[in-house]
């Protein structure tokens, strides 16, 4: 019985650094950069300048479904699956745009490459895109992300939206900010892209 609960009091300690070791590791991973335009009571506005991205489409019309199919495809090109068999760095977040019609998701690339000099992809259904620079409305919330909570936080920021009489247009869309094995400090994002330059 003693072996069994020092076993358990080992594991548990082995766990916990793991997960310290997480988000540490997370903390100095490059965050696509944007600046916050303005602070409201449940979401917030930033500016975001163009930035460089891999992504891939899919009919898939959920977060669980675009995911599993998704993130094993661009982590294959960043880990060596390109022209150069490069090692590129993971950012975040990860950005999914999921609709009835077309999905996409996306990995940011990190600020030092641009389509210039980035390896081509050797999946030809990964594309290198630059995104236009935007001005985007951001709800955030914690825990693992689902279809549940993302429809949910998008309900909440497009009801904030239109009580402040704020004009967007597009898809909402979901970034998440870490790996599954993450359990605590999770960062999950809805945002949609603001006509702001009009105000």
């Amino acid at each position: 019985m003693k072996i069994f609960i020092i076993t358990v009091i080992i594991l548990i300690g082995i766990f916990v650094l793991f997960q310290i070791y997480t988000i540490m590791s997370i903390n100095k991973t490059e965050t696509q950069a944007y600046k916050v335009i303005k602070v409201e009571e449940k979401f917030e506005i930033r500016h975001y300048p163009a930035a460089t991205m891999a992504m891939i489409s899919s009919t898939s019309k959920s977060y669980r479904d675009l995911g599993s199919s998704g993130f094993g495809k661009l982590a294959k090109y960043i880990f060596g699956g390109n022209s150069e068999q490069k090692q590129i760095a993971m950012t975040s977040p990860v950005h999914m745009d999921i609709s009835d019609t077309k999905s996409t998701m996306a990995f940011v690339l990190p600020s030092a490459y641009n389509q210039t000099n980035l390896p081509k992809p050797n999946d030809s259904s990964i594309s290198i895109i630059t995104t236009e620079p935007e001005y985007v409305a951001v709800i955030q919330f914690g825990g693992f992300a689902s279809n549940e909570s993302i429809e949910k936080h998008k309900a909440i920021l497009e009801n904030e939206l239109k009580n402040k009489g704020l004009s967007y247009y597009g898809d909402f869309r979901y970034l998440g900010y870490n790996p599954p094995y993450q359990l605590f400090e999770r960062r999950n994002e809805v945002i949609v892209a603001l006509n702001w330059n009009s105000k």
